[in-house]
C-alpha cells in the first residue's frame, strides 16, 4: 500500500509584500483539491539565520579557495 501525501511545503525565492503574495495564494487556491493556503509571515529570526548561512558558505568557499585552489 502506498503512503497517502497531506500537504506540500512551498518555499518562495525571496520575501514577497503581502500584496504579491495574495495573487500567488490565490492562484495555489484555485488547485483541486486544496483546503487551506496560509502564509508564513517573515521575522527577524529569519533574517539572522539568512545571515549565519551566507557566513558559512563563505567561510566554506574562503577555505576550499585557499586549501584546494592555492
Amino acid at each position: 500500500m502506498s503512503d497517502k501525501v497531506k500537504g506540500f511545503t512551498v518555499t518562495l525565492e525571496k520575501d514577497l509584500s503581502t500584496e504579491e503574495a495574495e495573487v500567488i495564494m490565490q492562484a495555489i487556491r484555485m488547485i483541486r483539491g486544496i483546503a487551506a493556503v496560509d502564509p508564513s509571515i517573515t521575522t527577524g529570526n529569519d533574517y539572522v539565520n539568512r545571515q549565519m548561512v551566507k557566513h558559512e558558505l563563505r567561510e566554506k568557499f574562503w577555505r576550499f579557495y585557499t586549501e584546494e585552489l592555492q
